[in-house]
């Protein structure tokens, strides 16, 4: 026998002991064999996914996004709830194939994958109008006396603590929310997104956003991904580019105002 076929032959050996290929463990096989995507959410980012406790379902930009996915998969959409704090190791632990929209940063990739961006926001402070004369710039927040609330586990509550070092920052735990804290008066300002912002002054007539000279770190929204399942993040991101060519993305935010 020479060495070539020795060497074919230990390598049969070695795909008989370990299995199929990666590739066949994917997501894409599983949600394919099961006929269900599962979509991790936190419910509480309006308008991008807000949940309804009176009938335990769900609206927003995300939900659309996702049931047109699940529709194009030709399966069923199952939101599972989650929060912030723990929605990467929700990916991890594979309790759901996906999340919705989140903010990509350093510290997620560490441990999670992301699909292309479709969509980025920016950071802007708001209070309430009794209150908003008290502030003019961002600087104006990093003051001892001043109560920055942020829910755990957000990208909100790391910024609160790397852009106001001199403020009280309130760190509240979900279901609670950082403007929530703000509007019952036990805090004074929050931070969000302008596109959560944009809906909350809709929304509170009494929340406005303190008139900043500009907004702060903009950054891009994708979807968490298991970090090393190529076969499902290749999917995902072509079908971004696909329904991105169709004008999907641009018409649902359009929908829902962003």
């Amino acid at each position: 026998m020479n060495i070539f076929k020795k060497v074919g032959y230990a390598a049969a050996a070695v795909v008989a002991l370990i299995g199929a290929p990666a590739s066949a463990q994917s997501a894409l096989n599983e949600i394919l064999s099961t006929g269900v995507l599962k979509v991790g959410t936190t419910g509480d980012w309006n308008p991008m996914s807000v949940k309804d406790p009176a009938t335990n379902t769900y609206k927003g930009y995300d939900i659309d996004i996702m049931t047109e996915l699940a529709k194009d998969l030709g399966v069923e959409l199952k939101m599972v709830p989650t929060d912030w704090k723990t929605l990467v190791n929700g990916v991890v632990a594979g309790n759901y194939h996906m999340t919705g929209s989140a903010s990509i940063s350093p510290k997620r990739m560490k441990a999670a994958g992301y699909s292309e961006s479709y969509i980025s926001v920016e950071i802007l402070p708001f209070t309430t109008t009794a209150l908003v004369g008290q502030f003019d710039s961002w600087e104006s927040i990093n003051e001892p006396n001043v109560k920055v609330a942020a829910t755990l586990g957000t990208t909100f509550e790391k910024l609160s603590k790397e852009w106001f070092p001199n403020a009280d920052i309130k760190i509240v735990e979900a279901p609670a929310i950082g403007y929530q804290e703000v509007l019952s008066g036990r805090s004074e300002v929050f931070i969000t997104s302008n596109i959560e912002g944009s809906t909350l002054t809709k929304k509170f007539a009494n929340i406005v956003q303190i008139p900043v000279a500009e907004a702060r770190a903009p950054t891009p929204i994708a979807m968490l991904l298991p970090q090393s399942d190529q076969v499902w993040i290749n999917y995902i991101n072509n079908w971004i580019k696909l329904k991105k060519a169709k004008g999907f993305f641009v018409e649902t935010a359009a929908k829902w105002g962003l």
